[in-house]
């Protein structure tokens, strides 16, 4: 397998779980701006939507949007218990927060990455963001992760979302305990080397 990654973006939490998972895999970098790979490749002729992550499976087929491809990647070792089993009521809280992730936080912060929009309409968007970190440190209170006391992909996701802040900003101390939340994660040592891979730390 191969996952096409951008330091730091939102391919970091698959990343992060293909470590945590132990899989094979190969790792290749994306300029988002020119849409080229580190090998010179066209980018959009592996993924037409122009982002990523993406991951190649050693078939040649290509599966992208990050929920699905980390719930791919924890069945593929479900020994790991990254992802609750399909079909069970666990697997759909799971889900459940995946999908909060995605939309209530990772679409939130999109704006505030953009130079384009005036700064009124990011306060608007960074006080949304506000307002589900209080709603997720009412959830983490007295938990290791999301899901009890299992590290589970959800949690790849979040902790990536998570990392942001410090680029758009936002102080988590406001938030101590998603900030511990987040300092526990990245305690992980297959945290440490999928940031390590991207160079986000030495």
């Amino acid at each position: 397998m191969k996952l096409y990654y951008s330091p730091g973006a939102c391919s970091l939490s698959p990343h992060i779980v293909l470590r945590e998972a132990g899989l094979d895999f190969q790792i290749e970098k994306v300029d988002l701006g020119t849409k080229k790979t580190a090998s010179g490749e066209d980018f959009t002729k592996v993924n037409p939507k122009g982002y990523v992550p993406t991951l190649q499976l050693d078939d040649g087929e290509v599966l992208t949007e990050g929920p699905a491809i980390v719930q791919y990647l924890a069945d593929l070792r479900p020994e790991k218990k990254l992802a609750p089993a399909a079909g069970t009521r666990e697997r759909y809280r799971l889900q459940e927060w995946l999908n909060f992730i995605s939309t209530e936080l990772h679409k939130g912060f999109s704006p505030l990455f953009r130079s384009s929009i005036p700064q009124p309409v990011k306060d608007e968007f960074a006080a949304n963001i506000g307002k589900r970190f209080d709603y997720l440190s009412t959830v983490l209170a007295g938990k290791s992760y999301l899901m009890g006391d299992s590290f589970t992909v959800a949690d790849a996701y979040l902790f990536t979302i998570l990392s942001w802040t410090g680029y758009v900003k936002i102080d988590l101390s406001k938030w101590p305990v998603l900030k511990e939340y987040s300092a526990r994660v990245a305690a992980r040592p297959a945290v440490q080397e999928t940031m390590k891979a991207e160079r986000l730390i030495k």
